[in-house]
């Protein structure tokens, strides 16, 4: 019976190894989930939504803007038809909150024309343009 307890080992040198590597493997994915979590949560994302359209006058359009990203946004200017169109009178820039919204009114230069389709963007600081199409006249909610 003692020379049979001699003879056993407790782990092959290979199992011992593969058992490393399995370690090693679940701490490096470990560490990088980590790391993927704190760039998000220090870069943040943006996206931003026209929500709203009113016509409320021959040459006035109120936007309803919702900030949906993971930052706070700047507006820094509004198009109609990608600059095709004249307008003015947005006050910007404005900041809009994580989950907030904000109204911006934009005056046409001359007035719109009911029943034509415009595509109404708003300019973000950094760059990005969010874009709804609205027919002239029809409010959207």
């Amino acid at each position: 019976m003692k020379k049979l307890l001699k003879s056993r080992k407790a782990l092959s040198p290979v199992v011992a190894a593969i058992i490393l590597i399995a370690v090693t493997v679940a701490v490096s994915i470990a560490v990088a989930a980590w790391m993927g979590a704190l760039t998000f949560t220090f870069m943040g994302t943006e996206k931003v939504e026209i929500k709203k359209v009113d016509w409320t006058s021959p040459n006035l359009v109120k936007l309803t803007v919702e900030n949906k990203g993971t930052k706070a946004v700047t507006i820094t200017g509004v198009k109609v038809n990608y600059g095709n169109v004249e307008c003015s009178g947005a006050t910007l820039p404005t900041t809009i909150n994580t989950g907030k919204t904000a109204d911006i009114t934009i005056t046409f230069t001359g007035n719109y024309t009911v029943g034509t389709v415009y595509d109404l963007s708003v300019v973000t600081s950094d760059g990005h343009e969010y874009t709804r199409t609205a027919t002239g006249g029809q409010d959207i909610t």
